[in-house]
């Protein structure tokens, strides 16, 4: 698989071809920035300042992709353009050169070059000092910092800067990432939340619905049908009347409906009654002191949906509730005779173990529902620590 050179970048070839014409103008009206007068000047001839000069700007298109290529044969060129009358357009191309060494080259090449350079600026001007013994002499060290070390430092600075604005803007952008994670987490668990409040608040009147529907339908008994048909309307409007307390609660701002407070392990007995009015024959054995408002909540809730799936599922005989208090958890085990292969009064979709199993971890306590001999048994576990857990 072959890989794609990279391209000279546009504004590179600007750079290039802008140099270029300048040079070759200024070459033209006879401006260099040095004489003959010391006899210094190798080359005489006027065009051999031209040579460095578009070697130079031929380098330019190379100052992003292959920097540190560019600046050695650059380098090449400066030092040929001092044996001639040189160009002011060589020098000014060779200092963005260094600049963009610096800028656009490796981590490695952006840490020595400034030092090089900076070496070569104490040496350049300390040496011929110390040997011609005249202090004109830092003048050359002078002229090798601003053409070498003076943008090798411009280009540390823009590089420090250009990699602090990409460090804050991955910063940016993970944080922008970890708050969406956060928001659609939230999104889930409050629809989790909904679920299951929706499940366990409805899920009993719609269950015994059903079979007490089933129950007027297939028996002919006129007595029986009313008997049925009054548990179908008492169900139905505590159906109701949960569903209006949920929308209040899903209300924003609406003002015209007060939440409805949390059901309480008080609410035990009333909820008792209700499943003995919709046919279970069911014994409480509620031994508990004050818990928290979590756990209170979450034990109502697997004891509404153990009654409901009772109902639902459960083969003749009683329903025992027992809740057990110590000094760390509450504990509560619900049984229902059960008789396999039987078919249920009422269908189910399992969204009720998966409730009572998500809020009872949530709590950070343990869960378990299935046969053990002739009983359906419901056990959870739920320490006393605060928590939420819907």
């Amino acid at each position: 698989m072959s890989l794609a050179l990279a391209r000279p970048h546009r504004d590179d070839w600007r750079i290039a071809v802008s140099g270029l014409l300048g040079g070759v103008l200024l070459w033209a009206l006879g401006i260099h920035p040095r004489l003959d007068t010391d006899g210094l000047v190798l080359w005489h001839a006027s065009w051999a300042a031209l040579v460095p000069l578009a070697v130079t700007a031929a380098c330019e298109p190379l100052r992003r992709i292959m920097p540190r290529t560019g600046l050695l044969i650059g380098t090449a060129a400066l030092v040929l353009d001092t044996v001639t009358l040189g160009s002011i357009v060589t020098i000014v191309l060779y200092t963005d050169l260094m600049y963009a060494a610096v800028l656009y080259g490796t981590p490695a090449a952006a840490r020595r070059i400034p030092w090089v350079t900076g070496m070569l600026t104490v040496v350049a001007g300390v040496v011929p000092a110390a040997l011609w013994r005249d202090p004109q002499g830092l003048l050359i060290g002078v002229g090798v910092g601003v053409v070498a070390f003076g943008p090798a430092a411009t280009g540390v600075l823009v590089r420090d800067h250009r990699d602090a604005a990409e460090a804050a803007r991955l910063r940016a952008k993970q944080t922008a990432l970890l708050a969406e994670m956060d928001r659609t987490q939230a999104v889930t668990a409050e629809r989790s939340r909904m679920a299951r409040e929706l499940h366990d608040m409805v899920a009993n009147h719609l269950s015994a619905i059903a079979i007490h529907s089933t129950a007027a339908l297939s028996i002919d008994d006129p007595r029986t049908s009313r008997d049925a048909l009054a548990v179908i309307r008492e169900n139905s409007v505590a159906g109701l009347a949960e569903m209006r307390r949920l929308i209040g609660i899903l209300r924003d701002g609406s003002g015209d409906r007060e939440p409805a407070a949390s059901p309480t392990l008080d609410g035990l007995g009333a909820l008792v009654e209700s499943a003995r009015a919709n046919g279970l024959e069911v014994t409480l054995d509620a031994g508990h002191g004050k818990v928290p408002a979590p756990v209170e909540l979450a034990a109502y809730r697997i004891v509404q949906e153990a009654l409901t799936n009772a109902l639902k599922h459960a083969a003749k005989g009683c329903v025992r509730v027992r809740l057990r208090q110590d000094e760390e958890a509450l504990d509560i085990r619900v049984t229902s005779p059960y008789r396999p292969g039987d078919t249920p009064r009422a269908p189910g979709s399992g969204a009720g173990l998966t409730g009572m199993r998500e809020r009872t971890a949530l709590l950070g306590g343990t869960f378990g529902a299935g046969p053990r001999g002739a009983l359906w048994t419901v056990r959870a576990t739920l320490p006393l620590t605060e928590g939420d857990p819907a």
